[in-house]
């Protein structure tokens, strides 16, 4: 019992630190510190800090790709007369299961959305080869069925509007706190996570959606 306390407790701490500083400027020592281990600890449990890096994706990547299996085996199920979800219907499914696979493992969604965005402006290949290679099915399917909702788009216009949609949601969800305040201070309004989320999905949607552009 032990040693999952300190597996849990490294993990958090790496995800905190990982997202707040990035991974090239957070030591181990640091790490270590928060989690109140020793560096052996790290060493013993997770061999390197890629490992360890891999070890935080891995933590809510498991159960997030685990329960998006189950939600589209559902909407493909449900889909009348056998048509293919559509984008909204995928976009809600993904979000979701954010905010499900986030609870699970007691962990703010916007620390892993930054931690998300960090994977792609920061130099992590080995990350990328991982995520690939552990989760590559699930991502696989889920963009095969977006495909099939906008099927006039070329591979090229198809891969950028993807990576629209991911920006999109990484720095609105990423940055939701800050967002948030800066509506409640000028407009005297507050938005919930999950109403940001629900308004965020339909332009989403039409963006993949809407007509060749070039």
């Amino acid at each position: 019992m032990a040693q999952v306390e300190t597996v849990e407790r490294i993990l958090h701490s790496a995800t905190l630190l990982f997202a707040e500083r990035g991974f090239a400027e957070t030591s181990l020592r640091t790490i270590t510190g928060m989690a109140d281990v020793n560096l052996a600890a790290v060493n013993y449990h997770f061999g390197s800090k890629k490992e360890l890096i891999q070890a935080v994706f891995f933590r809510f990547l498991s159960p997030y790709c685990k329960e998006l299996d189950k939600k589209l085996d559902e909407l493909e199920e449900n889909a009348p007369g056998g048509e293919s979800p559509s984008a909204e219907d995928l976009l809600r499914c993904m979000f979701e299961t954010l905010l499900y696979a986030t609870e699970e493992i007691h962990e703010d969604p916007q620390i892993f959305m930054r931690l998300l965005g960090l994977a792609y402006t920061q130099s992590q290949e080995h990350l990328r080869h991982y995520m690939i290679a552990t989760f590559g099915s699930t991502y696989t399917r889920f963009v095969e069925l977006i495909k099939k909702v906008c099927p006039s788009l070329d591979s090229v216009e198809f891969y950028w509007r993807l990576y629209f949609m991911l920006g999109a949601g990484v720095f609105t969800l990423s940055s939701y706190d800050s967002i948030r305040a800066i509506l409640n201070a000028d407009y005297q309004e507050d938005t919930s996570l999950k109403a940001t989320i629900n308004m965020m999905i339909p332009p989403i949607a039409k963006m993949l959606t809407s007509p060749n552009a070039r």
